[in-house]
Parts: C-alpha cells; sequence; structure tokens
C-alpha cells in the first residue's frame, strides 16, 4: 500500500467563476479541434479500418480496463484511484495531431481518429467512468459519496464537447477559407489558456499540491508511461506499420485531462487525489509527448513523403 495519508479528505479550492470560464475554455479547445475536422476525415474509417479500430479500442475499451488493474496494483486510494480512471476514460486532445506531425506519423490519421473518439467520448466517457468506477473497492465509494448522476455526467459532456464539436465541425464546412485563418489562433489560444488554469488550480492549492505531489507524480508517470506502451503495444501486435504505430501511441497516450479536471469540479467538489491527478497529468502529458515525438522525430517510418504530409501542414501551422 502507497503511504498517502489522508488525500480523500482534502478538497482544492476552484470559485465557481473559474469554473465557469474553464469549461469556456474546454469548450473552446473542442471547437478548435472540430475546426480541423473535415466530414471527409470520417470516410478515413473505411480506409484504414484496421487502424481506427485499434485505436478506438485501445482508448474506450483496453485503456480504462489496464487503468484499472494498474490502481489496484498500485493499491492507491479512492480519490487516486477515481483519478486516474476519469482521465482514461477521456477523450484524446487536439494535441495528439500535433505530436503525431512531429513525430512524422500518420497524421490524417490521427486526425480523424481524434475527431471520431471525440464524437464517441460523449456517450462512453461517462459510461466508463460509471462502469470502472463503479467496481473498484475504494474508487465506488467517492461515487457513492457524491451521488453522481449519469443524466447530469453525459449533460455536461454534451455541452462541453458535443455542442462546441458541432458548431465546429459546421464552420468548418460551410466556411473554410475563414476556418483555415482562425483554428491556428483558436488552438493556440486554449491550450495556452488551460496548461494556465491548470497552472493557477494547483498554485492555488500550493500547500496540497507540494503534500502529495511526490507520489501524485509517481502515479502519473506510470500510467502516462502505460497509455503510451498500450497505444505502440497494440498497434505493433496487431501489425501496423510504424507510420500508424505512431499516430495510435499519441492518440491513445494524450488524454484530455483538462476535460477531466472540468469534471472534478463539477461533479466532485474538487476532491484532492482526483484534482491533482488530472492536473499532473495535463502537464506530464505535453512534456512526455514532445519529449517523445522529438526522439522519433530523428528515426523514420519507412513512410517519409508518402499521403499525410499536407495534412501535416495544416496541423503545424
Amino acid at each position: 500500500m502507497l503511504p498517502l495519508g489522508n488525500i480523500d479528505e482534502v478538497s482544492l479550492n476552484f470559485s465557481d467563476s473559474s469554473l465557469l470560464i474553464l469549461n469556456v475554455v474546454l469548450a473552446i479547445i473542442m471547437l478548435g479541434i472540430a475546426m480541423d475536422t473535415k466530414v471527409s476525415d470520417f470516410r478515413e474509417v473505411r480506409r484504414m479500418p484496421k487502424a481506427m479500430a485499434v485505436g478506438i479500442a485501445a482508448q474506450f475499451i483496453a485503456l480504462p480496463a489496464i487503468t484499472f488493474l494498474l490502481t489496484i496494483l498500485l493499491g492507491v486510494q479512492g480519490s487516486i484511484a477515481m483519478g486516474m480512471i476519469l482521465v482514461a476514460c477521456c477523450p484524446p486532445g487536439g494535441t495528439s495531431n500535433l505530436l503525431t506531425y512531429r513525430a512524422r506519423g500518420n497524421v490524417a490519421l490521427s486526425v480523424s481518429m481524434t475527431g471520431i473518439s471525440s464524437l464517441l467520448a460523449i456517450f462512453l466517457m461517462p459510461l466508463n467512468i460509471a462502469f470502472w468506477g463503479g467496481i473498484h473497492p475504494e474508487a465506488s465509494k467517492i461515487l457513492t459519496d457524491v451521488d453522481l448522476s449519469a443524466v447530469e455526467m453525459l449533460l455536461h459532456v454534451v455541452l462541453v464537447i458535443g455542442i462546441p464539436f458541432i458548431i465546429g465541425l459546421s464552420i468548418a464546412q460551410r466556411y473554410p477559407g475563414f476556418t483555415e485563418k482562425a483554428q491556428p489562433w483558436v488552438k493556440r489560444f486554449s491550450v495556452y489558456a488551460l496548461i494556465g488554469f491548470i497552472l493557477a488550480a494547483l498554485l492555488g492549492n500550493i500547500g496540497v499540491f507540494w503534500a502529495y505531489i511526490p507520489i501524485v507524480a509517481l502515479v502519473v508517470f506510470l500510467h502516462d508511461t502505460l497509455a503510451f506502451s498500450l497505444g505502440y503495444g497494440l498497434a505493433t501486435a496487431c501489425r501496423l506499420d510504424e507510420y500508424n504505430r505512431r499516430a495510435i501511441t499519441f492518440e491513445v497516450g494524450v488524454r484530455y485531462a483538462g476535460l477531466g479536471l472540468g469534471m472534478v469540479f463539477t461533479f466532485f467538489d474538487g476532491i484532492g487525489g482526483m484534482a491533482l491527478v488530472a492536473g499532473w497529468w495535463g502537464i506530464w502529458d505535453l512534456i512526455a509527448g514532445l519529449a517523445l515525438s522529438s526522439w522519433w522525430a530523428k528515426r523514420p517510418t519507412g513512410r517519409e513523403g508518402s499521403a499525410g504530409s499536407t495534412r501535416g501542414s495544416r496541423v503545424a501551422s
């Protein structure tokens, strides 16, 4: 058993106005992801069915299941376990597309999978959280204490993910010229704003952060490493080439932890373990992703110059 003290009894401070602004930023992030998505991206499923199936299954089935087992193996307290499960159930963020481009992976697959995963997450995220959290011996107590409503969670996800995604997709289809100019600015603003909010949330609770960061950092490191390894491992086991493996690695390894952080404060009263896991994941995930993509950028995939380079230019812009 890892010595965590009474982190389950700790709540992080976060005002209602700050939470409202955070949810607006999260919606803008999803708007930016949708503006970088085209209806034709969803047709990629027919062109790359195997790669798509592996990536989607890894995200919504394998990762939550493996995360559940990791929480049992580590013996973490309920709020830490629930935070890990929550992050694992989040969809990938748009950062995965940029990292795939930097790593010389299949950007078309990455962008298409992000769009499809975002839509699936509207329904699968609440279901996965309720299922894996509900059967966990420690995390289930937290779900009982907060009296979590699946309907309320679904509505929240629809507001933060679903509606912005539909709006962004519609704008991209109707006004492609405007979208091409606005989308990079929307992405930059939303990413910087999200990082700022995560840092503000952690610094605003600096005492709790310093007290528990050693164990939270270790847990997030192990969990994040497992997520990246799972994506690459499953893609390798299914005999996908290196070009597609890198895309799937980032789609599985990069989680939209900001959405998870917003849900912690919306539904779980900012309980310490959950908030610290989601907050630190949002920072560490970016560091680890940039390190991995930089390392891969120097190594060939065997598919240099193939389809996807054009799409990669748009993601990088």
